[in-house]
């Protein structure tokens, strides 16, 4: 989801927030989706305006008429038939794909969920006739796993790199911060800090010696509330 400008970023921060936890973990959508997604009517609602739960329920009697169908297939139907069931009012097209997400891989072979839009946009479009819509969701999908394992493959590669480099270093702080980059994509030194347990200033002198050795750079380019991601 693209930013349409600065002042959009609490907004979608927010949103990744909620994204990042319900594709992390947590029961899918299956059982109960205003829970999945966080969405309940108030008490009294006006005019006799159809509850949200109502609506919810509607498409998961189609998800679950459809349970023969494998999940990855599920999925793609669930979420082109998102708005046409009255639910793309508040999140649109991110809770629809978040669901699916986790609707694709609900038989339970090991992963939460499957990413949709590393290999770029087109498995999400919303137009043509639905053989259209299922070979491009399926090579979307592809394209993303794809991606994925390459970005996993570049991250195991760096891992190595950095543990020869960072061999002549001493102390817990190097080898704790060499992981928490393996595991997160962008980290801030106040970040760092809280996952190793250093202190800000050890945190400080090993990003340093990180850049200086060409294993991680500096993608903000300002002076405060400064980032860093592996250099691959």
């Amino acid at each position: 989801m693209r930013l349409s400008g600065a002042q959009d970023d609490p907004n979608a921060l927010a949103r990744v927030g909620w994204a990042v936890r319900r594709l992390t973990g947590g029961p899918g959508p299956k059982a109960d989706l205003a829970a999945f997604l966080d969405r309940r009517d108030p008490e009294n609602i006006e005019g006799g305006a159809e509850r949200f739960e109502d609506r919810a329920g509607g498409w998961l009697d189609i998800m679950a008429a459809a349970a023969e169908l494998h999940p990855i297939t599920r999925a793609c139907m669930g979420f082109h038939l998102w708005n046409l069931a009255g639910l793309g009012q508040h999140g649109g097209q991110m809770e629809a794909a978040v669901t699916a997400s986790r609707i694709a891989v609900s038989d339970g072979r090991g992963a939460v969920f499957a990413p949709l839009a590393m290999g770029g946009s087109g498995g999400l479009r919303v137009s043509g006739l639905p053989p259209d819509r299922l070979a491009r969701w399926l090579e979307g999908m592809e394209q993303a796993c794809v991606s994925a394992m390459r970005r996993l493959d570049d991250i195991e590669a760096w891992g190595v790199r950095a543990e020869i480099d960072m061999d002549e270093l001493s102390g817990k702080t190097p080898p704790a911060l060499k992981q928490s980059f393996i595991e997160w994509p962008l980290m801030s030194s106040p970040m760092a800090a809280a996952l190793t347990g250093a202190s800000r200033t050890a945190i400080q002198r090993n990003l340093i010696w990180m850049q200086a050795k060409g294993l991680i750079r500096e993608v903000t380019g300002q002076g405060r509330y400064r980032m860093w991601r592996i250099d691959n």
